[in-house]
């Protein structure tokens, strides 16, 4: 049974009791409202939880958020271009604040003034990029909002370059969950204007990270509301009908010192890479050298390093790319990066998962592997994050498949304490049963859960 849901005027009379009736402050009031409401089970997400503010009069207000809502709709009545940016910047200020502001714009007709505000504002300077960056601001988390008006105003604002920064966080926001508004973006042609972006930024940073991240979001299948998306189908499109690897990959080289372009430059090639061709094309442009030097180079900056890392795994996709990763060294440099941020949970996950994958049915990198350190790199991370089940789960699969076509393998990782850390993961996290129960198999491991895990507790107790 979902939560119960109460309307903004309940939650705001309620406040008002308690300062009117009870002669609370303004804040205990709210907090008040709000332990009173949770106990009865209601969901208060939706709900901007503050005072609303009192006139010149004594009498309380409408929410700030309404009023400049209000004084924007004034604006735009009177097509006054001149008072648009400030109002607009107010605007957008506040649906930044919170989720339960932005709702609450929208349920008072947000999304219809600020469109009319973008119309307006087309060809007056600054106004248009303002009016979009409200926009952006209103529909993160809220893009069943936009509609087919609202796609095309954001398709000419992107080939507009004053307004292409605020149009591209627009077009993620709307795409980001919601499965329609991506296929009706692509249908329409934003691809080639995403890739476009990237490839003639001009040294823009800001443009490109937001290209790119826009980018990836049509490479998404977030959206629980449909059984099948067309994530792979976008990706291909990216690729084989708008030279989307390239593309990618020249501007990392032309932001080499930009560790925020780079982390999304990254983050975005490893959801392109699908297919094993595309893996291929990867190390045929010259991406994997990079990727492999970028992680030499940028090895203290964990964003750039856990892009990077989620990017290898990718690539390692194909098995003949798998060689070339391991050829040019990047075993001993994912190692390296897991140890160098060994309290960083992402870092530790990505890094055994793209050992995983170099292991995955290539026995000869299993050994390169664990004479480079990297069993006792995941064993090290399972000791150091003992809660996170993601970290375990990859661990265990590294483990699996370094020993699953390399029996000579078993002594050396049992030797490092293996067996208790996995027979550890398998007791405190379900979704690691399945692979810690093979992991241990494969090392040839006969004891049972219960026993194994009874006797270490016991042996630690000693």
């Amino acid at each position: 049974m979902g939560s119960r849901q109460i309307a903004q005027e309940t939650f705001d009379e309620a406040v008002q009791e308690n300062i009117t009736e009870f002669q609370m402050e303004p804040e205990e009031a709210v907090r008040e409202a709000v332990q009173q409401f949770q106990s009865q089970g209601v969901d208060l997400s939706n709900i901007v939880k503050a005072v609303r503010p009192v006139s010149e009069n004594g009498q309380r207000q409408k929410h700030q958020i309404l009023l400049s809502l209000e004084s924007l709709g004034r604006a735009v009545a009177e097509q006054d271009v001149a008072q648009l940016p400030e109002l607009l910047a107010a605007l957008a200020a506040q649906c930044k604040q919170e989720p339960a502001c932005r709702c609450l714009a929208a349920r008072h007709g947000a999304y219809p003034t600020l469109l009319s505000a973008c119309q307006l504002a087309a060809g007056h300077g600054a106004a248009l990029p303002a009016a979009l960056g409200a926009l952006a601001a209103l529909l993160d988390g809220q893009p069943e909002l936009l509609d087919a008006p609202g796609r095309e105003l954001l398709l000419r604002g992107l080939r507009e370059r004053e307004a292409a920064l605020a149009g591209l966080r627009c077009v993620r926001h709307a795409c980001l969950r919601h499965e329609h508004n991506r296929q009706a973006f692509v249908s329409a042609g934003v691809l080639p204007l995403l890739t476009a972006a990237i490839a003639q930024h001009g040294g823009d940073a800001e443009l490109v990270r937001a290209a790119a991240a826009t980018l990836r979001a049509m490479t998404l299948d977030d959206d629980i509301r449909v059984p099948f998306g067309h994530a792979h189908e976008h990706a291909r499109m990216i690729v084989l009908e708008n030279d989307g690897l390239r593309v990618l990959i020249e501007a990392a080289r032309a932001f080499r010192d930009d560790c925020g372009v780079l982390s999304e430059l990254c983050a975005t090639l490893s959801r392109l890479a699908v297919r094993n061709e595309f893996c291929q094309e990867i190390v045929d442009l010259g991406g994997l050298n990079f990727l492999v030097t970028l992680l030499a180079d940028c090895v203290e900056h964990p964003d750039v390093v856990r892009q990077v890392l989620g990017a290898l795994r990718a690539v390692a996709g194909n098995d003949d790319v798998k060689d070339a990763v391991v050829s040019a060294g990047a075993t001993d440099l994912i190692v390296l990066a897991i140890n160098r941020h060994l309290g960083n949970p992402q870092i530790c996950e990505q890094g055994c998962a793209a050992l995983c994958m170099l292991a995955l049915r290539k026995p000869e990198n299993c050994s390169v592997i664990v004479e480079g350190g990297g069993a006792l790199a995941a064993l090290q991370a399972m000791k150091a994050h003992p809660g996170e089940a993601a970290v375990q789960r990859q661990a265990c699969m590294l483990l699996r498949n370094l020993v699953a076509r390399s029996r000579e393998l078993r002594g050396p990782i049992l030797a490092m304490g293996a067996e208790p850390l996995i027979a550890e993961a398998r007791a405190l996290h379900r979704d690691c049963d399945d692979v810690a129960r093979a992991a241990l198999r494969d090392l040839g491991c006969h004891v049972e859960l219960r026993e194994l895990w009874t006797g270490q507790k016991g042996s630690l107790a000693q």
